[in-house]
């Protein structure tokens, strides 16, 4: 649809609450959304030039579109989450999320059986649930059979079957796993009382099940039943060993759901920490995949809703790492600067961090699995993708890396035959650039890792990728040039939001196959130079590696010269500040001191 086309029809759009959903010619649904005022967000696709690939694919696919008015925000969040489940358009966010969780189920029956299941049926039984882990699931089963004796024999144990004595105590009876309720020698009201305490236990509420071994073993005490009050005693620290275990916050706490988000180019990675008096009693991460440079809070509003419908949430209280608009109305939303809550969010950041490594470390090894055969075929996809003159056997990935715009360095990872070369990769600080200068960095290690291969007669790399596009690859192709290597490898460029491959000297940006097997590749070896480079900071800056002029002045610590560089970026533009200048962004009182290390001599 053209922006013509659209001013048609622009005057019939409302301008209520609601959604809207886009199709094409031949009926697809291609994307649904949400809007305070539908028509001020759908002219919004047409009255503008849009810089993402997709976005600007999706309008000049729209045929016809569609709305409904709802009567509030929090309907149309909810009535686009559910569209979205339903219908997975085309470029709405896509969570990756195929699982069937495990639930405990409390059977409808005569002295029900408690037991794990996947298959939810409406026969009236009651489910506790989802759990995200089978291990954990069965972990719990444990602690209750240990500490509640309950049935598990599959005997159709009604009133007129029991009375009619047709069935006999079995092996469970004697280990004191269950009381017998196949021969009546347990009640339908003790029975229940021993469920009441599974759902306790469940909801990582112990305290009324401590309470009452508790009571029953004084009363044991009381009578001289030792054995007895012996037996409950291990039951209780049984409990206390497993309360021990979980709770890792103050139960103060009370019940929350935690969520934290990491973003990574067109991919974002959620982890939802479920939180019951103070335990936490699940953890989840998933993977969502961006279509439309969707900003992390509506990624993150999406994946919270999906979850907490998932995992059947009805807390009240939810703490994420910055401010969101959430529209159920009875959620409070917070955002933790100190103390549990903070800590809870911590681990939710760590868990979500570890998610993406190890995705990022089964992605590099995706290829080891693979015969060489296989893995041929994928360098040949990618030079004919790329039409390089030779099969790139040897790839070299470049990237520039700074902290907060201070202390530069730079990585050089090296595929070869599709596989991570790490005897090959290199690390560099950068000796000749002053400040953060990104081009002239890359210009630097570009020229000292050809001119080092040149002078140990070492092999050229068939393709050289430049993480950065097209400034980037200038950069890089001015020391390609100086060293006359033009046409001795090619050398492309890599967008870092896009994944648009750039080539010297064209205008034209090549964009592969989303799923195609040569740009699964390029993503493995840009994510490696990453990795490769973010470590490295990480450990200079941990090993205090990086330390400027700045901190050699007395009174003066690393904060406020990290500070200072944040800001100016360079010791030399610090350098040239007045005093007054200085005092306006670290006081007056380190403002003196720098200045006067600077300018008394």
């Amino acid at each position: 649809m053209t922006n013509v086309e659209f001013q048609q029809i622009s005057h019939t759009i409302p301008w209520q609450a609601g959604i809207y959903k886009y199709y094409s010619a031949g009926g697809e649904l291609l994307y649904v959304g949400k809007a305070k005022s539908l028509r001020k967000r759908v002219s919004s696709y047409f009255v503008k030039n849009h810089d993402n690939y997709k976005t600007r694919k999706l309008v000049e696919n729209i045929h016809h579109i569609e709305f409904t008015i709802v009567d509030s925000e929090q309907d149309a969040f909810l009535l686009e989450n559910s569209l979205i489940k339903q219908f997975r358009p085309k470029y709405n966010i896509d969570l990756k999320d195929d699982k069937t969780y495990p639930f405990i189920v409390i059977k409808h029956e005569d002295f029900p059986r408690v037991f794990l299941t996947r298959n939810l049926i409406r026969d009236g039984s009651e489910y506790l649930g989802p759990f995200t882990s089978v291990g954990r699931v069965r972990e719990l089963l444990e602690i209750i059979k240990y500490n509640i004796p309950l049935r598990t024999c599959n005997l159709k144990l009604t009133p007129q079957n029991i009375q009619k004595g047709k069935f006999k105590v079995c092996l469970e009876y004697h280990l004191g796993n269950c009381k017998g309720p196949c021969e009546g020698l347990q009640t339908e009201e003790d029975y229940r009382e021993g469920l009441l305490q599974v759902k306790n236990i469940l909801k990582g509420n112990l305290s009324p099940v401590l309470n009452m071994y508790r009571e029953q073993m004084q009363e044991h005490a009381a009578n001289m039943e030792f054995e007895k009050a012996e037996i409950l005693r291990q039951k209780m620290e049984s409990l206390h060993t497993y309360k021990a275990k979980s709770t890792i916050v103050n139960t103060n706490v009370g019940n929350v759901d935690v969520f934290s988000i990491l973003s990574d180019g067109n991919q974002a990675y959620v982890n939802y920490l479920r939180v019951f008096n103070g335990t936490i009693t699940d953890t989840k991460t998933v993977t969502v995949e961006k279509k439309l440079e969707e900003d992390d809070d509506e990624v993150l509003s999406y994946a919270i809703a999906y979850l907490r419908e998932a995992f059947q949430s009805l807390t009240h209280e939810i703490i994420v790492p910055f401010a969101l608009e959430y529209p159920e109305s009875s959620v409070t939303i917070t955002v933790p600067k100190a103390g549990d809550k903070k800590k809870l969010l911590d681990l939710s950041e760590k868990n979500v961090n570890y998610f993406r490594e190890e995705l990022h470390r089964k992605k590099i090894l995706h290829l080891e699995g693979k015969s060489d055969m296989e893995r041929k075929k994928v360098l040949y996809q990618l030079q004919a993708d790329l039409e390089l003159p030779a099969l790139p056997e040897h790839i070299e990935c470049f990237d520039n890396s700074n902290f907060q715009g201070s202390y530069p360095v730079a990585a050089c990872v090296v595929f070869k035959d599709g596989l991570p070369s790490k005897k090959d990769y290199r690390h560099f600080n950068i000796k000749t650039v002053e400040g953060i200068n990104d081009f002239a960095s890359m210009k630097e290690i570009v020229y000292r890792r050809y001119n080092r291969l040149l002078a140990e007669q070492q092999p050229l790399p068939q393709l050289v990728i430049i993480d950065g596009g097209k400034g980037q690859l200038s950069s890089a192709m001015e020391s390609i040039e100086a060293l006359n290597l033009i046409g001795s490898m090619t050398v492309v460029g890599l967008a870092k939001n896009e994944e648009e491959l750039f080539f010297p000297g064209s205008s034209e940006s090549l964009r592969l196959s989303y799923d195609s097997e040569s740009l699964k590749l390029i993503r493995r070896v840009r994510d490696e130079v990453h990795r490769f480079g973010i470590t490295f900071h990480r450990q200079k800056r941990s090993k205090g590696t990086f330390k400027n002029e700045l901190e050699n002045i007395k009174g003066i610590g690393e904060n406020t010269a990290t500070q200072l560089l944040k800001t100016f970026r360079s010791v030399n533009k610090v350098k040239q500040l007045s005093e007054e200048e200085l005092a306006k962004e670290v006081g007056n009182a380190k403002a003196k001191l720098i200045w006067a290390y600077f300018h008394n001599s």
